[in-house]
């Protein structure tokens, strides 16, 4: 197949496909819509994890120091009453059953992305701020994407205060990680870089991009889903040729929002990435 091929396939899915494909440090080899916003879901985690280890990296937290466990966040709407989340909407049990108690952020920071954790999410985000998040879109050179709100921030949304990516920002943020593991980069030093690829090489969530590919092919990725909305962006490591970078944001009917389930928008994302995998020599 084609990249034309696969671009006239996606042409016919309902809603917006967005993608973008190519080598670490080089132009994409293939791109759709790569700049057009979608709503983050989940894919937002990835700056958070990065602004974490930026603040440990300056000294201003420390990832092994145990915060509290809570359930009551403030919004970024000022003045709206303060939020929590909701346990039937989370991925992680684990992190409810240390409400109350205390974990280290660096535990915290891996249930975000290894479980999709919103109440991790949420207390990571509190620690951190909004203003680190924003700094490390500026520093990858993020061109649309933005994280305005914590997950379940329902007075926020509404004023319009929102989370966005692009495919191509996403692949940016994901490449910015993969090289500064191996140089010094301007976002994080090649120890934390390579310390949050190790986390997303160990996502759990693997019925998109990962189902694409053959089984035991290392991918440090992340992906992202509600209803109408399903992502995923990472790096994929072949044992037989160089990295490369795929992310697709998807928003289509295709997605019903339910991690339980293999949807159709995931069987079209490992589609995707079945499609990149196969021209992996030549991107």
């Amino acid at each position: 197949m084609t990249w034309d091929d696969l671009d006239a396939h996606l042409d016919r899915v309902p809603g917006t496909v967005s993608a973008y494909v190519g080598r670490l440090d080089a132009p994409p080899t293939w791109t759709r819509h790569a700049n057009a916003a979608h709503y983050a879901a989940s894919t937002m985690k990835v700056a958070v994890l990065a602004a974490l280890h930026r603040a440990a990296e300056a000294g201003t937290l420390d990832l092994d120091a145990p915060v509290p466990v809570v359930n009551d966040f403030e919004s970024a709407q000022p003045g709206a009453p303060r939020f929590a989340c909701a346990q039937p909407y989370d991925n992680d049990d684990a992190v409810w059953d240390r409400l109350g108690g205390s974990a280290s952020l660096r535990w915290l920071a891996d249930r975000m992305i290894v479980r999709s954790s919103n109440l991790a999410t949420n207390l990571v985000l509190a620690h951190v701020g909004l203003p680190a998040v924003a700094e490390v879109w500026a520093l990858t050179g993020a061109r649309t994407s933005v994280t305005g709100r914590g997950i379940e921030d329902f007075a926020a949304r509404d004023a319009g205060i929102t989370n966005s990516v692009t495919a191509a920002d996403l692949a940016t943020l994901l490449g910015a990680l993969a090289t500064g593991a191996t140089t010094p980069g301007h976002l994080a030093s090649p120890a934390a870089c390579a310390a949050m690829l190790d986390v997303l090489l160990a996502q759990e969530h693997r019925e998109d991009l990962a189902a694409g590919l053959p089984e035991g092919t290392r991918i440090a990725h992340k992906n992202g889903w509600v209803r109408g909305v399903r992502h995923g962006a990472g790096v994929v490591l072949p044992d037989d040729a160089p990295p490369y970078l795929i992310a697709v944001c998807t928003t289509t009917d295709l997605a019903d929002g339910d991690d339980r389930v293999e949807d159709d928008a995931c069987l079209l994302l490992a589609h995707i990435s079945a499609q990149v995998w196969a021209a992996r020599h030549h991107l």
